[in-house]
C-alpha cells in the first residue's frame, strides 16, 4: 500500500477545500454531496450528532452560516492507497483564539468520487476562569 502519494493527496485536499469553500458559503447542496449517502454515515459536532444522509441533510440545512472569518490551520491530508484518506484540521474564528476547533473527517473514493463517510468536529473549552 502506498501512503501519501501525491496524486491522492491532491485530489483528495482539492474535496476537502470544496467541502470548506461550501460550509463557509453555506451551500448545503455542495455539503450533502460532500457526504457519503448512506445510512451508515456519521457525523459527530459540537453539541450535536448525525447518523445516516437523510438526517445529516436536515440537520444541516436548518443550520445558520458559519460566522465570517474562519480560519484553517495545522491541515493534515494523509491517504492510504487510492481510496482512503483522512483530513484533519484546527479552525477558529476572530476573537476566538483561547477555544480552538478541531475537525476530522475519513474520506472514501466511491464510484460517485470522494466523499466524507465519518466527520467528527469538537471545540476546546474555555480556560478556566472564563
Amino acid at each position: 500500500m502506498q501512503i501519501d502519494r501525491d496524486d491522492v493527496v491532491a485530489e483528495v485536499t482539492a474535496a476537502f477545500e470544496a467541502y470548506e469553500k461550501a460550509l463557509v458559503a453555506n451551500d448545503t447542496a455542495a455539503l450533502a454531496e460532500a457526504f457519503w449517502d448512506a445510512p451508515a454515515v456519521v457525523r459527530f459536532g459540537i453539541a450535536d450528532r448525525q447518523t445516516g444522509a437523510g438526517e445529516l441533510r436536515a440537520w444541516r440545512a436548518a443550520q445558520a452560516q458559519l460566522p465570517a472569518g474562519r480560519r484553517l490551520y495545522d491541515t493534515r491530508v494523509s491517504t492510504f492507497g487510492a481510496e482512503l484518506a483522512t483530513v484533519t484540521t484546527m479552525f477558529d474564528y476572530p476573537g476566538g483564539e483561547d477555544r480552538p476547533g478541531r475537525q476530522s473527517q475519513t474520506w472514501v473514493r466511491l464510484p460517485e468520487g470522494w466523499r466524507i463517510v465519518h466527520a467528527h468536529v469538537s471545540q476546546e473549552q474555555p480556560p478556566p476562569g472564563r
